[in-house]
């Protein structure tokens, strides 16, 4: 099914798009989460002492998962605070997915507990906050860029929201495929589609999860430019990629080895192949 109207192509100062009226609502329970789902943890280990600030953006306090006797990350005490911008590396299986997946609320933690902007992971507040980007985007079938793009907006009760999508389209180089259904792209191409979903979405803190992936030059060098964009706009960044060009814009890393913790520190003079090997 092709938008009933297709946005204009952006511009240093671009005419506002009239919102489409006559496509129906889907509904929000097929592929989605509920935005609803409330953390049913039922114990939490007592926190540390209270901050005298605001909240910080992501704090973990002996946070565990297992998986019976495997353990997929080991207890981990973490703090990024409003407006850093952090890259996590590790080796395949080192527990980088499992922590953003349980800090985007889409996984429970064994034991402990985060926290983002002081609610719990999971919470109705925590998830207003939040925009995650998967390392395995999925789509409707039914749905061309542009559908997905205004479903997304209407679902998070946006207005006005057609420029900016059209604006993202052209810097990832999608405008022009903004009526084609996303399941038949290219992996880069789906890549490309899920970032500009999400960076649509409202958010405070974005969770990333090797972006990288099936990108060619261009679609790099285009995330590594909305990235910035977004760390000057004051979001919080928590991005799992051993991409050096991105690596050596930020300043803090984490790595993690065997769901441990194993350097939390700045990114001058780090040795990247030694932390994921």
């Amino acid at each position: 099914m092709s938008p009933t109207h297709k946005p204009k192509p952006p511009s240093p100062a671009p005419a506002r798009l009239r919102p489409s009226k006559t496509r129906p609502d889907r509904p929000t329970s097929e592929k989605l989460e509920a935005a609803s789902a409330e953390s049913r943890r039922e114990e939490r280990p007592a926190p540390r002492p209270k901050r005298t600030g605001p909240p910080a953006a992501l704090e973990s306090h002996d946070v565990t998962k297992a998986y019976g006797e495997l353990v997929a990350l080991a207890p981990l005490d973490i703090t990024i605070e409003d407006g850093e911008a952090v890259v996590l590396i590790g080796h395949n299986g080192s527990g980088k997915t499992t922590l953003l997946r349980m800090a985007a609320g889409l996984l429970e933690a064994s034991d402990g507990w985060i926290e983002i902007h002081g609610a719990a992971a999971g919470s109705l507040d925590a998830r207003a906050s939040v925009a995650y980007l998967s390392d395995q985007p999925s789509f409707y079938d039914d749905l061309s860029v542009w559908e997905h793009l205004e479903y997304t907006a209407r679902l998070h009760g946006l207005d006005d929201w057609e420029q900016h999508a059209a604006d993202l389209l052209g810097v990832l180089g999608l405008y022009d495929r903004a009526d084609d259904l996303p399941n038949t792209f290219s992996r880069g191409l789906r890549q490309k589609a899920s970032i500009a979903l999400g960076l649509l979405r409202p958010h405070r803190v974005l969770l990333v999860d090797e972006p990288f992936v099936g990108l060619d030059a261009a679609g790099k060098s285009a995330l590594i430019e909305l990235l910035e964009a977004e760390r000057t706009g004051g979001i919080t960044l928590l991005v799992a990629t051993h991409e050096l060009d991105f690596v050596k814009r930020v300043d803090r890393c984490l790595a993690l080895r065997d769901g441990a913790l194993v350097h939390d520190g700045p990114t001058s003079g780090l040795d990247v192949l030694q932390l994921v090997t």
